[in-house]
């Protein structure tokens, strides 16, 4: 149970890694930027790339009708999301500082896991939806208004997961360090559980 209740912290530790790290990237490549610009997303708030890359990526969006990118104090996710990341790290932790002195069982680490897997589907959920809300929802006297062959108003949003081609742009979106860390540490909870399990299973005789 010792090595079990020590895997259940060093999980809960790496959430703090979204603290550090963005959690994940939506990259734009096309001929005329031979460095694609880059959009960094942290739990608290958006990075470019590179120095100048959102106020490049809101230049272009400006043409099409685009909103501008949000800053931490327009979202309500940039304030609610660290605090919920703090509370379950420490949560987390003191489960497993718990199961060290053998006051809390595995069991304690699989409800651990489960309610952060319900918070990360509701995460990616919400982010979906800016994502979706942010590439249709446009402005109606945009200098530019394209639309599809069938007559339909071009969308703009990037993808969740993947690639995805946006006029002549080539849009990629994939996790960085911060979400794989996360990723890595509930793994390590989940496996917290299993081998806590096991050691706590009584030996047949």
């Amino acid at each position: 149970m010792k090595n079990a209740s020590i895997l259940m912290i060093i999980g809960s530790v790496l959430v703090l890694g979204l603290f550090i790290f963005p959690m994940w990237n939506i990259r734009l490549g096309a001929p005329q930027y031979p460095d694609p610009l880059g959009i960094d997303i942290y739990i608290n708030g958006l990075k470019g790339q590179n120095e100048f890359d959102l106020q490049n990526i809101d230049g272009l969006n400006h043409y099409i009708g685009m909103k501008t990118l949000p800053k931490p104090e327009d979202m309500w996710e940039f304030t609610v999301f660290p605090i919920v990341a703090v509370i379950m790290s420490v949560l987390g932790i003191g489960i497993g500082l718990l199961g060290l002195y053998k006051k809390a069982s595995p069991n304690w680490f699989l409800v651990w896991f489960i309610l952060m897997s319900v918070l990360g589907v509701l995460g990616v959920y919400d982010f979906n939806l800016w994502l979706v809300d942010y590439g249709t929802d446009l402005d109606p006297n945009a200098i530019m208004k394209l639309v599809n062959p069938d007559g339909t108003p071009m969308k703009y949003n990037p993808p969740l997961f993947g690639h995805k081609k946006l006029l002549n742009f080539d849009a990629y979106s994939y996790p960085r360090t911060g979400g794989i860390l996360l990723w890595i540490g509930m793994m390590c909870t989940l496996a917290a559980f299993w081998m806590g399990k096991r050691s706590t299973k009584p030996e047949n005789h």
